[in-house]
């Protein structure tokens, strides 16, 4: 019998061309604009840095340890020295909408047999909020989840279940490594897939459902060894990390509505509806319905996504990283049934085809504009010398306006480029390979010490500007970065020297004169009730003798490492 001739959407050329597409937005920037990751690119610089630059060593320690957390990390360290680490990081996150986007479309290939017209309207959420936020780490192992999904499929399709078992031991160790959210994803959905093909051999076969569980799970035992990773990543004793916030009912279903956040409110919520009434579509109309296979698949993420909390291991949004992708595969789930009209599925195509291309041209511009906002602000460096001890402030809002500025980690690219102190890395031991040892700094250290508002903010640790401007500690610190700061009383800018204004917006560079005497005001001039600042304290001693425990116990266990050697 002639095989079924393939229609556009479903070829080889289409899947390229679309991976392709995925990496338009991207190319332009220099610096691909999410949210966190200039942050992680001074991470990045420290890392290469093996020691050339003492003083960076006398401001963070960077250890490196087997967690669950090192995808871009490590691809950094044969990419940079080739080509530079601003154009491998570039080249990396280029990659992660191309692979999202070609594993997506292998599934639905994989799992249908032929790819259906309304997987189109899945790929957009290639770029969802949480790659917008710059969880690049994360983003990068659910990239490859769903490709390594794809394999683990096309090797149960033709049979080759003992090559699927031996290969898939040491790619979910490489899985768990780039970030273990992208393998606890892929035990859920190959477990899933496990299930209904139990299910269908125990039709033919025999067997009751708990068999066909137990068989499910044994097939699943080539994913298992990064447990054994997991229990000594979490057992170390300088990790750090509470997990909490469970069952918050409506970030969860805010997190829903943001899967495509982006710039513009009303259309990045349209587009989401868009996706909805795909989804809904796929429930009444007799032409299309859901697979079991991806329908149990997008139900088991579902149960996750319900029982996840908004922190795991210190890391927060953990339940809107599963967001974008849960939605994903339930419409990759949806088909067309046996005997629908060709017309009907290439109209659905159509319209898949220009939803996506919408939503790349409006993700194109966002990222161009961001571009400029980038460009604008990095316009300091030049006057920053090398090695500087900057402090940063950045400008933000209470409200948590939809358009995020893309901003709020942008000081770190002084320390890429220009090997200066910056206040915005994260420092929290186990949970990532750099911490921050800056104690003269104070509570002026590290994250979020560089966001500045206002007015103080309900439930959020950061300082109205009058109030860092006027308590930072100034021995600490050569120079000051204001990045479109909320409205500040000039009065606690006395003794900061002006060297550089942005001809754009309200940003500043100052460099702090160090024999001003102090500003003196009171906590109420400067915007935050007495018992807050107290509590504030009493908060940033607790953390600061909390590091210094951890650095006690990690002197203590490179000691013990040392004598084991000799």
């Amino acid at each position: 019998m002639q095989a079924e001739r393939l229609h556009w959407w479903q070829t080889r050329w289409f899947v390229l061309a679309a991976m392709l597409a995925a990496c338009v937005p991207l190319l332009w920037p220099d610096i691909p604009p999410i949210v966190d990751l200039p942050g992680h690119m001074g991470r990045y610089r420290v890392q290469l840095d093996r020691g050339a630059h003492p003083w960076l060593s006398d401001w963070y320690q960077f250890r490196w340890s087997l967690i669950g957390n090192l995808g871009v990390d490590l691809l950094i360290e044969p990419l940079a020295p080739l080509i530079g680490l601003e154009p491998a990081v570039k080249l990396i996150i280029l990659t992660i909408p191309a692979l999202t986007v070609g594993g997506l479309l292998w599934i639905a290939r994989e799992v249908h047999g032929r790819i259906p017209p309304t997987a189109l309207f899945a790929l957009p959420l290639a770029y969802g909020y949480p790659f917008q936020f710059g969880f690049v780490n994360f983003a990068l192992s659910m990239a490859w989840t769903l490709c390594l999904f794809g394999l683990w499929l096309r090797l149960a399709r033709l049979g080759r279940l003992r090559l699927r078992a031996v290969l898939f031991v040491p790619l979910s160790c490489v899985l768990w490594v780039c970030h273990t959210f992208g393998w606890g994803v892929l035990g859920v959905l190959a477990f899933s897939s496990e299930l209904i093909r139990q299910h269908d051999l125990r039709r033919t076969g025999g067997g009751g459902w708990l068999e066909t569980w137990v068989r499910a799970g044994l097939g699943c035992v080539p994913l298992a060894l990064p447990m054994l990773l997991m229990v000594a990543w979490r057992s170390g004793a300088d990790v750090t990390g509470q997990t909490a916030d469970f069952f918050f009912w409506n970030t969860k279903i805010a997190w829903i509505v943001m899967a495509l956040r982006d710039r513009w409110m009303w259309f990045d919520v349209a587009s989401v509806a868009v996706i909805y009434l795909v989804l809904f579509k796929a429930v009444r109309d007799p032409r299309i319905g859901y697979s079991r296979h991806l329908g149990l698949s997008a139900l088991l993420m579902l149960l996750v996504y319900i029982l996840l909390p908004r922190i795991v291991f210190g890391s927060a949004y953990a339940d809107m990283r599963m967001a974008p992708f849960m939605v994903a595969v339930a419409v990759i789930a949806i088909r067309p049934k046996p005997g629908a009209d060709l017309r009907h599925a290439a109209l659905l195509a159509a319209a898949g085809l220009s939803f996506y291309a919408v939503r790349l041209a409006a993700t194109t511009i966002s990222f161009a504009r961001f571009d400029a906002d980038y460009d604008a602000e990095l316009a300091a460096l030049p006057h920053v010398p090398i090695g500087a001890r900057l402090i940063s402030f950045v400008g933000h809002n209470c409200s948590n306006a939809w358009r995020m500025s893309r901003l709020e980690h942008l000081p770190a690219i002084a320390l890429e480029r220009r090997l200066a102190y910056t206040d915005d890395q994260w420092s929290m031991a186990g949970a990532q390979l750099l911490t921050v040892h800056y104690g003269d700094a104070g509570p002026y250290a590290h994250d979020p010490t560089q966001i500045v508002t206002s007015v103080k903010c309900p439930y959020e640790w950061w300082r109205p500007a009058n109030y860092a401007l006027a308590r930072f500690p100034r021995d600490a610190f050569d120079y000051v970065w204001l990045i479109r700061p909320p409205a500040y009383n000039p009065r606690f800018t006395a003794g900061l020297v002006p060297v550089w204004r942005s001809p754009t917006s309200n940003s500043m560079l100052f460099r702090v004169d160090h024999d001003a005497p102090m500003i003196d005001a009171t906590d109420e001039e400067l915007g935050v009730p007495r018992w807050l600042i107290e509590r504030m304290r009493r908060r940033s001693a607790r953390l600061e003798r909390l590091r210094e425990r951890q650095e006690r116990e990690q002197e203590r266990l490179e000691r013990l490492r040392v004598e084991q050697e000799r």
